[in-house]
């Protein structure tokens, strides 16, 4: 009797320059996340990422890729379009976590408050936004997990290597000290 082989979903985009990473750009491990800035597990992931980050800091990468499901999220897609423009403006990793920590508040009202609050001219980001002067980044991204074998979020790859562990923090501590041994 054979068994069907297990086939693991591997990451078809490599990392770029381009991508927003954080963490030591030689760590051993490299973590990639495709997420939904309105998602509430993605929410639930931020906080479990970011302390894997405070305790592997020399050993953890973190790259965060679009993945907004808008039919499901309807400001998703504005969301990762606004955390783009202030990307431009050397913010994303500032917008990122605040769009995270107001997940509640991602309407263009309070978007815009978000924005003013991290010092960048909301008239300006707006603008940008509403002419879609990132939405090919935001797709590009978008694709690409598609490409990966993303369809939910949040999807995390390790070291290009799908993880279909769960993403609470002693998971992903193992994924990460597994990944670091290899």
């Amino acid at each position: 009797m054979t068994t069907p082989l297990q086939v693991t979903a591997r990451l078809r985009e490599p990392v770029t320059i381009e991508d927003h990473a954080r963490g030591p750009s030689n760590a051993p491990v490299t973590v990639i996340e495709y997420g939904d800035f309105q998602c509430r597990f993605c929410g639930a992931a931020y906080a479990n990422l970011h302390e894997l980050l405070r305790q592997r800091a020399d050993t953890v990468r973190l790259v965060y890729r679009y993945f907004p499901i808008a039919n499901v999220h309807p400001y998703a897609e504005r969301a990762a379009e606004t955390a783009e423009a202030a990307a431009a403006r050397g913010k994303f990793w500032e917008m990122h976590d605040w769009l995270y920590e107001h997940q509640d508040q991602l309407d263009p009202v309070h978007l815009s408050l978000g924005v003013e609050q991290l010092g960048l001219p909301p008239d300006e980001l707006n603008g940008e936004v509403e002419r879609g002067k990132f939405a090919d980044r935001v797709r590009r991204d978008f694709v690409g997990g598609i490409r990966s074998g993303v369809n939910g979020t949040p999807t995390l790859f390790v070291n290009d290597v799908r993880h279909d562990g769960g993403y609470d923090l002693p998971d992903l501590l193992a994924a990460v000290d597994a990944a670091a041994n290899d």
